[in-house]
């Protein structure tokens, strides 16, 4: 069987981690949906930037944008990542349909710099959704101590959510949290949909960079194992928030379970299996969203023993111990990544204005 399929069968989504108005056009995305197996998109300005840095597809649409003196550099990113995200969703509409609301989603997301905004966050979050008008996109808040509240508020006044940046056990159940307060809030929540973006890899770099400054054998043995591990709870929380008896009333009147998506699952270190963060981590009620790279692996040589997230939990426990106890504060790495992540997207952000403006230059000359 296609390991894409097994998936499936496994109660698990694959999502892409890319966009680009090429891929949209030519049918590409349209392929992955019907023939690989992709039920959703995820997108940022660092995608945006790669894609129209990289490539002509946007030339014509700065063309017809440099015609309104009215824009600057945002409006037009927000115009292109409107228009693509837009189109998006639509390609994706069919399996939206298909299963009653359940997948089928486009994200877009809130600048980064409103991270620490939450009434900013909110109102950009609501701009966007009645902008783009699709009941299958999703707009994307962070999970900063101010992005908690706005994420509440935005899915009580029936917005889908995809939260994103959640590293740690801590910031997951405040985004859980959220959630149920939100939809609880809804007359009709029925329709409202959100993930939980729970990053991976990237906790393997940051914790590996430790584990190898205090370099004990004891330290070292305990490479490339914390992001797995860091997961696999997460997943056994959501299991017990989402099975106990405060959703079961929701779930009645059909309210999709937050759903955890697996984030950041290309694996950085060269010497890991660029597989390891689809392999195992995969169970009922997740998604990964996978780079294209990651994706062709996955489907070259991909490999499922079944539900690997909910494998190993007493295990996972006693890694984080472990890296705990060789000198690692695991805490602190993470609330410090999800600040670096916060930075980095903005910068990708100005990164991309910055780009959007020499293209504006190059097309008044063309």
């Amino acid at each position: 069987m296609n390991p894409i399929d097994e998936l499936r069968r496994c109660g698990q989504s694959l999502w892409l981690d890319y966009i680009s108005r090429g891929m949209i056009r030519s049918g590409e995305l349209k392929r992955l949906i019907e023939q690989a197996g992709i039920t959703g998109l995820t997108s940022d300005p660092t995608l945006f930037e790669r894609a129209i840095d990289e490539t002509h597809d946007y030339d014509d649409a700065l063309r017809r944008l440099d015609a309104d003196p009215r824009l600057d550099a945002r409006a037009v990113y927000e115009s292109l990542s409107v228009e693509d995200v837009r189109a998006a969703a639509d390609a994706l509409r069919p399996v939206y349909e298909r299963t009653g609301g359940a997948d089928g989603y486009a994200s877009i997301e809130v600048s980064p710099h409103l991270a620490h905004d939450s009434n900013g966050t909110v109102a950009e979050a609501s701009r966007l959704w009645h902008e783009i008008d699709r009941p299958n996109v999703m707009v994307k808040i962070p999970a900063t101590r101010e992005g908690i509240p706005a994420i509440e508020a935005a899915l009580a006044s029936g917005i889908n959510i995809n939260i994103t940046l959640i590293l740690s056990m801590r910031q997951y159940e405040a985004v859980a949290g959220a959630f149920l307060r939100g939809i609880e809030r809804l007359s009709s929540p029925t329709r409202s949909a959100s993930v939980a973006s729970v990053f991976v890899s990237r906790i393997d770099t940051a914790v590996d960079r430790e584990l190898e400054k205090i370099g004990t054998p004891e330290a070292h043995a305990l490479r490339g194992r914390a992001a797995i591990a860091n997961a696999r709870l997460i997943y056994r929380r959501f299991r017990e928030i989402f099975d106990s008896p405060r959703f079961a009333g929701l779930r009645m009147r059909q309210v999709h379970a937050q759903r955890v998506l697996w984030g950041s699952t290309g694996a950085r270190n060269p010497g890991y299996s660029d597989v390891m963060y689809v392999e195992e981590l995969i169970g009922p009620d997740t998604i990964n969203t996978v780079p294209t790279a990651t994706l062709r692996a996955f489907q070259e040589h991909g490999r499922i023993r079944g539900a690997s997230a909910a494998e190993g939990w007493s295990e996972a426990e006693s890694t984080l111990q472990l890296v705990q106890a060789v000198g690692v504060d695991l805490e602190a790495v993470l609330d410090k990544l999800q600040s670096e992540g916060v930075a980095a997207f903005g910068r990708s952000l100005d990164k991309l204005l910055a780009t959007l403006e020499r293209k504006h230059s190059l097309t008044l000359h063309v």
